[in-house]
């Protein structure tokens, strides 16, 4: 007869093992850092396990010859790699209302044409999720549902199922019998991934875990979640329009430079074929706009950054941004005062990326400065040009990557030229400046 498993408390931080909880750890001194963890008898005595027998390498199975699950959603298997390799485990999180479980719903339904599929929610009743499965059109014959919040009941049904798919929505709302704290603490996440990771790679089925979100942005629970799962995907935006932005955060079987752009309509999130354009659609040239050039995954996109400079009307200047990094903001507004003949100490300044996107890399610090240069003083660029480069605190434009793949997705919407950062094998489409305060006096002048 087998031994039942156990339970026993650990501390996060030294390590310390105690038979009971309490709130403070005699061993290292710190409070709350005692988790509840279920341990199995068996692991506990050396002696009862078996000797394992390693395999040449040679004669494992090599990744080229596992076959891919394909979603038939273009920018979520580039995403992916390829689509989802089988016994593989991936965790989708966002902000309430992103449109996960939207997304995955349309990827069960297409995963479902070819083979079966599992949909588990632990938030909704199996009536709504249907609701929004036919209003998605994403009702298939091989896709099943179920609704269970006992991470041991799921894991089961995976077990004894020959599923090639199976989503759990979501794995903060299931928990592990075993356990008695509640669900959602960071003891139960931890064993429930654990178990559902097992059954799924023991038959060799594809596992989806939809994961929360903290206010701050950064994924709910442990960071072992993270390591526990083969890749993390991040769907970004804003929850009221804009495009959605899929990303991949880790990814043991492809790339983390790809991005998904995708956009809500009412069949659901559908992919942006020509995003550039569609950004850029109601684009007004004034003061205050300027065209970025920049990159997400490897694709090209050019996105409008706008800035508005008033006079405070407050003892403090007011910066904010929507977008764009606030603290970065603070910095280049402080090298700009420093390296030109700007004054911006008594001044509000307002920073927007259109179309809900964010951007993070530091190619878009040249685009924002003129932007905010070109608000203060109404002027705008002479030439129809997109702006790239990142600056250092000298003032100079520095070297950013993928430069003929900006200025191609520029002329091919029909801008002139690109300003950016001097490159010598680059000899059409790039007008360079070495510094920032060279690039606001050539190429800014009055309306």
């Amino acid at each position: 007869m087998a031994k039942k498993s156990s339970v026993r408390f650990e501390c996060s931080s030294c390590g310390a093992t105690y038979s009971a909880w309490s709130g403070k750890c005699s061993t290292c001194g710190l409070w709350n850092t005692i988790q509840e963890q279920v341990v199995s008898a068996e692991s506990l005595v050396a002696s009862t396990g078996r000797s394992l027998e390693p395999q040449s390498l040679k004669d494992v199975v090599k990744y080229e010859n596992i076959k891919r699950i394909t979603t038939g959603i273009k920018d979520f298997d580039s995403v992916l790699g390829g689509g989802f390799v089988p016994g593989s485990v991936t965790l989708v999180a966002g902000e309430p209302g992103i449109g996960k479980s939207t997304i995955l719903l349309q990827v069960a339904a297409a995963v479902a044409a070819n083979g079966s599929v599992l949909y588990v929610s632990g938030e909704e009743s199996a009536h709504q999720v249907a609701l929004r499965a036919k209003r998605l059109g994403a009702v298939a014959d091989k896709l099943s549902i179920a609704v269970s919040s006992s991470a041991n009941d799921i894991a089961r049904t995976i077990s004894e199922g020959d599923y090639s798919l199976v989503i759990v929505d979501s794995i903060q709302t299931v928990g592990v019998e075993e356990i008695s704290s509640s669900i959602g603490t960071i003891s139960q996440i931890t064993n429930s991934t654990q178990l559902l990771t097992s059954a799924a790679k023991k038959v060799h089925s594809a596992l989806i875990l939809v994961g929360h979100v903290t206010k701050e942005g950064s994924i709910a629970g442990p960071k072992v979640l993270e390591h526990t799962v083969d890749t993390v995907l991040q769907l970004e935006g804003d929850r009221y329009g804009g495009f959605k932005l899929l990303r991949s955060i880790k990814n043991r079987f492809g790339s983390t430079g790809e991005t998904g752009i995708f956009e809500m309509v009412e069949s659901g999130l559908r992919t942006v074929e020509n995003p550039s354009a569609a950004l850029l659609a109601e684009r007004q040239v004034s003061d205050g706009s300027v065209v970025l050039a920049t990159i997400e995954g490897s694709r090209a996109l050019l996105v409008e950054i706008q800035a508005l400079v008033n006079t405070t009307t407050y003892g403090y200047p007011k910066r904010a941004a929507s977008g764009f990094d606030i603290n970065r903001l603070n910095l280049l507004i402080a090298m700009l005062e420093r390296r030109t003949k700007l004054k911006l100490a008594d001044k509000d300044i307002y920073i927007n990326v259109v179309g809900g996107i964010k951007i993070s890399e530091p190619a878009a610090d040249l685009a924002v400065v003129m932007a905010i240069a070109s608000a203060s003083k109404g002027m705008q660029l002479k030439k129809n040009a997109v702006v790239f480069g990142e600056l250092g605190l000298s003032g100079e434009v520095r070297h950013v990557p993928f430069i003929e793949k900006r200025i191609s997705e520029a002329l091919k919407l029909g801008f002139e030229t690109a300003i950016g950062p001097k490159n010598s094998t680059i000899k059409k489409g790039l007008s360079s400046v070495p510094n920032v305060r060279e690039a606001l006096n050539t190429f800014l002048e009055k309306e």
